[in-house]
């Protein structure tokens, strides 16, 4: 029995119950049942634009975001759908802070709500950084499915990785 990886932390019984449709070929169906829309966000502009726009609406008064690019080298395998740094450039005789999100290509073609819930876990780190209590809690203002979003997302991944790789 191969492990689910995405759902390492979640109890056994919920782990045999994904198995259970996984076996009988209803993950797929039923993810793309509940997760219809797609999203228009495309290009990193557009992206830049979205969580900008999420960030005017629940962290007006948070640092302001410098660049926000979909990532094709963040490794989903090695559990980074999206990054937060702060980047410090010296400009003159002063350093210069930026904020950077950077999120994972899979998020291109992934559910609008999916996109969402990632582009709020990111936002979420310009006031929390560490995954606390404090933290889910700001996740859920911005989106009131956070958590079911989140386990809905990791169904997702583990569909993605049962597909066969399509040569380039």
């Amino acid at each position: 029995m191969e492990p689910l990886k995405y759902l390492a932390g979640y109890p056994d019984h919920l782990q045999a119950q994904v198995r259970a449709l996984i076996a009988q070929d209803g993950l797929r169906p039923m993810l793309a049942k509940k997760y219809a829309e797609p999203h228009a966000v495309r290009s990193d502009g557009q992206l830049y634009d979205y969580v900008q726009g999420l960030k005017e609406r629940y962290l007006r008064r948070s640092v302001p975001l410098g660049k926000v690019v979909y990532d094709s080298t963040l490794q989903v395998m090695k559990h980074a759908l999206g990054t937060h740094t702060a980047i410090s450039r010296a400009h003159g005789g002063r350093l210069k802070a930026s904020r950077e999100i950077r999120i994972a290509t899979v998020f291109r073609d992934a559910p609008a709500d999916f996109l969402r819930m990632i582009a709020v876990h990111e936002l979420a780190h310009l006031k929390e950084a560490d995954h606390n209590k404090a933290f889910y809690q700001l996740c859920t203002h911005m989106e009131p499915d956070y958590h079911q979003l989140e386990f809905d997302l990791r169904l997702y991944l583990t569909q993605v990785e049962m597909e066969p790789r399509h040569p380039s």
